[in-house]
């Protein structure tokens, strides 16, 4: 089933959607929001999924759904941490500026605690106070898990995943290297992410889903123009099951929690960093791994960050061609 959360309070009202996105039927009778769901899940998910069949067979009151018109299908969580599962991107990183990438990395995941409190709608501007700050997109999977106890293995981890869906986990890519010379992580470099308008349950994902990888194309066009259609299942060093153990290990997690894959990223046929769509590649999933790529090629970076005014797309399509999210699309503001 596809759910979602509809703008109104801090923490939305809960609807179930049609499979095409089209339609939506209320669900607050079953529970008011996605979190109370996720909370009382062995209860709700059956309620939730026959209200889901009776919405397919308009056999319920329904209204048409607008994404324009949906939040974040939890607008704040009690937990967002983000994994980097595709190690060619740190790989990349850390070449572009000449070191060497640690062994452990290949068997360790990195892995970063967000801020949880507040998330913006998928259709909501990205707010830049100041465009030297470096503003970036990352399009990332993402899972939201039930209740997960402690030192759970990461085969056991997968069958507490509740919900797939992807963001756009925004960086200020000027703000990080200050905050890390720190020793102590991400704070004001990374602003509210934006998810997808719908979040939906593994087995509406078919064969795309393996119970810790999804096999799809996650699009983005930046601009109107195609920037990445990079492959989610591949290059992946760390399912979601790894994942969600890592974060586990020296704690119980509740229901609720967010665990992003982190950027995704491909490399070419060749083996090489990957190459963008213009010249016959996969694109890319943020910009600062196209810098790096320039970088690494010729020396220095020649693709700005995100500028006042720029569009950012990101989605992903079924067998079939029809959106499974739901797009995440925002554009970059000035506050105020």
């Amino acid at each position: 089933m596809k759910l979602a959360s509809l703008k109104g309070g801090r923490d939305g009202r809960l609807v179930v959607v049609s499979k095409d996105l089209a339609w939506c039927a209320d669900a607050s009778a079953i529970a008011p929001t996605l979190q109370a769901a996720l909370d009382d899940w062995d209860v709700a998910a059956p309620k939730l999924e026959a209200l889901a069949t009776d919405l397919a067979h308009e056999a319920i009151p329904m209204r048409r759904f607008h994404e324009r018109e949906a939040h974040s299908p939890l607008p704040r969580a009690y937990q967002w941490a983000d994994g980097s599962a595709y190690v060619n991107h740190v790989e990349l990183v850390r070449k572009a500026r000449g070191a060497e990438l640690p062994e452990s990395f290949w068997t360790d995941p990195l892995m970063y605690q967000g801020g949880s409190d507040s998330f913006v709608g998928p259709r909501d501007p990205i707010v830049l106070a100041d465009e030297s700050w470096g503003c970036d997109l990352e399009a990332e999977v993402v899972v939201v898990t039930g209740d997960v106890p402690q030192g759970i293995s990461a085969e056991e981890a997968r069958a507490h995943v509740r919900l797939v869906g992807i963001v756009n986990d925004v960086s200020l890519r000027n703000l990080i290297p200050a905050e890390l010379a720190k020793g102590f992580g991400f704070v004001q470099s990374k602003p509210a992410s934006a998810f997808s308008p719908v979040f939906v349950t593994p087995d509406e994902l078919g064969a795309a889903w393996d119970g810790g990888k999804l096999s799809a194309t996650l699009k983005v066009d930046l601009n109107g123009e195609a920037f990445g259609r990079a492959e989610t299942h591949v290059d992946m060093t760390f399912d979601f099951g790894v994942l969600i153990a890592h974060l586990a290990k020296t704690r119980e997690l509740e229901a609720g929690s967010i665990i992003g894959s982190g950027t995704v990223s491909n490399r070419d046929t060749g083996g090489g960093p990957g190459k963008p769509i213009a010249q016959g590649g996969l694109g890319y999933s943020c910009l600062a791994e196209v810098r790096m790529v320039e970088t690494i090629l010729s020396g220095k970076p020649e693709t700005s960050f995100l500028k006042y005014g720029d569009n950012v797309r990101i989605w992903v399509d079924d067998s079939t061609g029809h959106s499974i999210f739901g797009a995440i699309e925002q554009t970059v503001v000035a506050t105020g």
